[in-house]
């Protein structure tokens, strides 16, 4: 099972259980259903319900990216994995403030956690900023609502950021302060790029599971979005985004000339760019390791899954949440 890519304007076909792709240069490109887990458009296509149809039957969402390259909505066939007792556990525990602040605490934990190890790597240069970050740790366990949390989460990451230049060996690059809309400078738009990635795979995780994506803890859950998408999502932002795009950089793999400039402002990766950033990241979530637990090699896309499958364990009763923490 892989992820499909479209960056090319043209119209996908159904014949069967096989999916065509025919361009606007009248390039034709067949893939079997079966072996598609996701569809990522990043261009202009027309479908039919007869496609539609074939992604409802096989269980394939397929992704929105806007002119700029950032997430914009999907498509999310109809839920099998359904469970009317696990929703009501889910929506008991975000309406319980203690119940919401713990799993909140959780995913905010696993963020610094992972954030630390990436800074832990320059411990020489990154001292003080640790200690900085380690203070505010401290502070996770005494905060009294969600809001605070947030606030504390916020300062971490301010802190972090002001590290990035040492975890970069590439002079052709460097970091002034995070700026999301627009981005200004190609890191900017690497952390958007890469951050819409990392929500569309939790998504697409959270859509196999009975979890309901839209009611989330440490985010506000939105009438408009898969806030528990965004919870999820900070786990492994630091843990897989973050280290991708200091590899990218520090192996010149990501050059200034995958960059394009709007208006002089608002900076984008290119096409070759985002191909070559969109392969990286799937190596990256292909990539396998030991589970202490489980006993097994265990890829990093179906550790965001096991977060799922843990939520909703500590939502029934059978165990306690703990957010990933890596130990490899």
């Amino acid at each position: 099972m892989k992820d499909l890519y479209l960056f090319n304007n043209g119209r996908l076909k159904r014949k069967d259980s096989t999916i065509y792709f025919l361009s606007e240069d009248g390039t034709k490109k067949v893939v079997p259903i079966e072996q598609v887990e996701n569809l990522h458009i990043f261009s202009e296509m027309d479908f039919n319900t007869s496609f539609i149809n074939l992604l409802n039957q096989k269980d394939v969402c397929i992704h929105f990216y806007n002119y700029y390259g950032y997430y914009s909505g999907s498509y999310i066939p109809r839920k099998k994995k359904v469970s009317g007792f696990v929703e009501i556990k889910q929506a008991e525990h975000v309406l319980n403030p203690e119940r919401r602040l713990y799993i909140a605490q959780q995913f905010v934990y696993s963020a610094i956690h992972h954030i630390l190890r990436n800074m832990r790597r320059h411990q020489e240069e990154l001292k003080g900023l640790i200690n900085e970050i380690l203070e505010y740790k401290q502070q996770v366990s005494e905060a009294k609502d969600v809001p605070t949390l947030m606030g504390i989460e916020g300062k971490v990451r301010l802190t972090y950021y002001k590290g990035i230049n040492a975890m970069i060996k590439n002079n052709d690059f460097y970091f002034t302060s995070r700026q999301k809309r627009p981005p200004s400078d190609p890191i900017n738009a690497m952390i958007s790029f890469g951050n819409s990635l990392i929500y569309t795979a939790v998504l697409s995780e959270i859509y196999k599971t009975q979890l309901n994506p839209t009611i989330s803890f440490l985010h506000e859950p939105g009438s408009r979005r898969f806030s528990l998408s965004l919870d999820i999502a900070e786990i492994f932002k630091p843990l897989i985004m973050d280290n991708l795009i200091f590899s990218l950089i520090n192996k010149r793999s990501i050059q200034k000339k995958h960059f394009e400039f709007i208006e002089e402002k608002i900076c984008l990766l290119n096409e070759e760019g985002r191909k070559i950033f969109i392969k990286e990241f799937e190596n990256r979530m292909r990539t396998t390791i030991k589970h202490r637990k489980l006993k097994r090699q265990t890829s990093y896309r179906f550790l965001i899954r096991l977060e799922c499958y843990k939520l909703i364990k500590h939502f029934i009763g059978d165990e306690d949440y703990r957010a990933l923490k890596a130990w490899w």
